[in-house]
């Protein structure tokens, strides 16, 4: 097991608000079962210039099971952004905006240079896996997945697929430090920061994410189109309020997210049938062939009939 040679201090928690009695040692690394990997810093420099790794490069990697009095304090914060998904048990992260609770299905994001202090909690000694990141496409995927200093905890629609995939980016960091082994492992990792995007959960209360609710009835309704002010209705929101969760959620307004989700079953029945292309419109709810040519043409830049005789595959 590579050991870290930096950042990596003992620390002691005197605080009692800490979910600990004071003075009480924390442990940061050697639990029964644990996994961990560093990468070289001088070969992280190296990576980091590289075009394959410069986007996202996964400097550090773990699994901790049952950590019990796991804890890591760092006054400054670390050159990385750290990532941690809680499997089991529960834990908290302190950041400069307050205390924030972590627990199974969550996951929690500490931006580079952010102080912090985190730990497992007492009695309840959690299971983690972990990646510190760099890279310069880090900022726009934290944005993609809204986490930030002030809104740290992600709650997850499905952990498992998330910690796969740090399982992975550790295999392959496990194998060597290769060129390929890193590759292989900054793309397990964006696609883990990817799916805190795509997969994240409102935090707080059993509701359903409203937004995923309503794009589910679109789903099951593709001809239908359905006003704003309904979609809102159906969640118990204002329509403007609606709006902007949908636009934040999927970038697209809601009419543009019917059309595009419109033209994708329209490409699949011309790649897939010999139907023809009015038969197509009408079951996609245009009533006018003309008018759902001209949406086609918006959306996919060429006509249904040139894009049918284009060759695919």
């Amino acid at each position: 097991m590579t050991k870290p040679t930096d950042h990596m201090d003992d620390f002691m928690i005197s605080d009692p608000d800490l979910s600990s009695p004071p003075a009480v040692r924390r442990v940061r690394e050697g639990f029964p079962g644990q996994r961990m990997r560093v990468l070289p810093r001088p070969l992280v420099a190296q990576a980091s210039r590289e075009p394959a790794t410069s986007q996202v490069l996964v400097t550090d990697a773990g699994y901790f099971p049952h950590a019990a009095m796991h804890g890591r304090a760092r006054a400054h914060g670390a050159d990385q952004t750290i990532v941690i998904v809680c499997t089991e048990g529960a834990g908290e992260c302190r950041l400069p905006s307050g205390r924030h609770q972590v627990g199974p299905g969550q996951a929690v994001v500490i931006p580079a240079g952010t102080p912090h202090q985190y730990g497992a909690a007492v009695g309840d000694a959690w299971t983690i896996w972990w990646m510190h990141l760099v890279g310069d496409a880090l900022d726009d995927l934290l944005a993609a997945a809204h986490v930030s200093v002030a809104e740290p905890v992600v709650v997850l629609a499905n952990p498992a697929r998330v910690t796969a995939l740090i399982e992975t980016v550790i295999r392959a960091m496990e194998r060597d430090e290769t060129r390929s082994s890193l590759v292989a492992a900054a793309g397990a990792a964006w696609h883990a920061l990817a799916l805190l995007a795509a997969e994240r959960r409102t935090i707080g209360g059993d509701r359903a994410d409203p937004v995923e609710a309503t794009i589910e009835h679109l789903r099951q309704a593709p001809s239908s189109r359905v006003s704003v002010a309904d979609l809102a209705g159906m969640v118990g929101l204002s329509a403007s309020h609606y709006a902007a969760l949908f636009r934040q959620a999927t970038g697209y307004g809601v009419l543009e997210y019917q059309t595009r989700q419109r033209m994708a079953l329209a490409r699949e029945q011309l790649d897939t049938t010999t139907r023809s292309i009015t038969s197509i419109a009408r079951d996609l709810g245009y009533a006018d062939p003309l008018y759902f040519s001209r949406h086609f043409r918006r959306v996919h830049g060429t006509s249904p009939s040139a894009y049918r005789a284009h060759a695919k595959g």
